[in-house]
Formats: structure tokens, sequence, C-alpha cells
């Protein structure tokens, strides 16, 4: 299981179309909207899809000027049996 959140920056004239597109990313979800043009995404990770994929797809949207990483998560646990 991974976890990931960023930070969006965008003009905040496009914040609705930015939050639509966020939602249409597989794993993606708005946590936080201020309204001036910055956002809190959160992204898991799921049995079709990376994280990694949908953080590229998010950095795809017309509108951001910038993504940053702000907090990443990771629980791989090994199976002894595996290694």
């Amino acid at each position: 299981m991974k976890i990931v959140s960023l930070v969006l920056k965008f003009p905040p004239c496009h914040t609705f179309e930015v939050g639509k597109s966020v939602e249409a990313v597989p794993g993606a979800s708005v946590a936080a909207d201020g309204g001036d043009g910055r956002m809190i995404v959160l992204l898991e990770d799921g049995p079709d899809y990376a994280v990694s994929d949908s953080i590229l797809q998010i950095h795809q949207i017309p509108q951001v000027m910038s993504a940053t990483l702000a907090y990443e998560y990771s629980d791989e646990t090994l199976n002894p049996e595996e290694a």
C-alpha cells in the first residue's frame, strides 16, 4: 500500500476544472481546497494502477503549474516465504 499527498498550484480561476480533473485520476481525491489556487490531493495505489502513474496524470492537468510531493507512506511488508 502506498499513500501520497501532493500540493498543487494553479490559477485560482481554474479551481473547479482542476478539482474535477483530479477526481478523474485513479486513486486521487481532493483533501483540501483553499480556493486560492492551492489544493491538497491524496493518492492511493490500487490493484490496477500505481501511485507513480497517478502523479504523472496530475502533472499533465493543463491548469496545474506545479505539483509538489508533500508526504509519502509505503507499507510493503515482505513475506519471509517470498524472500
